[in-house]
């Protein structure tokens, strides 16, 4: 059931179903060798988390790329996270901002020759470990869920702004080592806030990787020497 689960988790964040596109519920469980009760499970899991939609009478969806919902997103995600880098700096220990600087920091540095797939896992895992230097639980769950919901938008942010993400990095962990709650909160937010503008353009290019070259090729596409 859970290797179900994660295998329809996996298609829907990446769009391997089209945004808005129904979920033929037979030609999936045949698709991935399982039975239709333990599929509907898992798929209304997926409802729950908003990473699919269903229609009564209608049956499942693809959630759609939807612009609004995603700004909604990362306006949530930046305060989030500024309130947690906030909360950091006040209650994390030396020795768990080391640990910070000397692990999911300093691995999220390299870029060159990875994939943007790794890439923005790395980048997830770096936010979301000083998401959990703020101590409170709840807030990096939901940040997690909200990671799982922008993931494909972010494949497609960071392929263009890499360079400009590892540099905002470094800032946030200085001023994090140095428990400047201010300087800290604002440069988490601006790091992370996207103008309505911007997300439009983002997601027309999402759009764009899904109905041109397919969503695995910007996933599995690697950054070289000039990116």
């Amino acid at each position: 059931m859970e290797a179900l689960y994660s295998e329809l988790k996996k298609m829907a964040v990446n769009f391997r179903i089209r945004p808005g596109e129904r979920i033929n519920e037979a030609e999936l469980a045949k698709k991935l060798n399982a039975s239709r009760t333990p599929l509907r499970e898992a798929l209304n899991r997926l409802v729950a988390e908003q990473l699919i939609s269903s229609q009564p009478g209608k049956g499942f969806f693809c959630r759609e790329l939807d612009v609004r919902t995603i700004y909604e997103l990362y306006e949530l995600r930046a305060t989030l996270e500024e309130a947690a880098i906030r909360r950091a700096c006040e209650r994390a220990t030396d020795d768990e901002i080391e640990r910070l600087k000397n692990g999911e920091y300093a691995a999220g540095l390299a870029h060159e020759g990875l994939t943007i797939g790794e890439t923005t896992a790395a980048d997830e895992a770096f936010h979301l470990a000083v998401a959990r230097l703020g101590k409170n639980d709840e807030a990096a769950n939901l940040l997690n869920l909200i990671n799982e919901r922008i993931r494909f938008i972010r494949w497609i942010d960071m392929s263009k702004r890499v360079k400009q993400t590892k540099s905002e990095h470094r800032l946030i962990m200085e001023a994090l080592e140095a428990r400047d709650i201010e300087r800290a909160g604002e440069l988490m937010r601006n790091h992370i806030f996207r103008r309505m503008d911007q997300i439009v353009t983002v997601v027309r290019e999402g759009y764009s990787s899904i109905y041109v070259a397919g969503p695995d090729e910007l996933f599995s596409r690697r950054f070289g020497e000039g990116d």
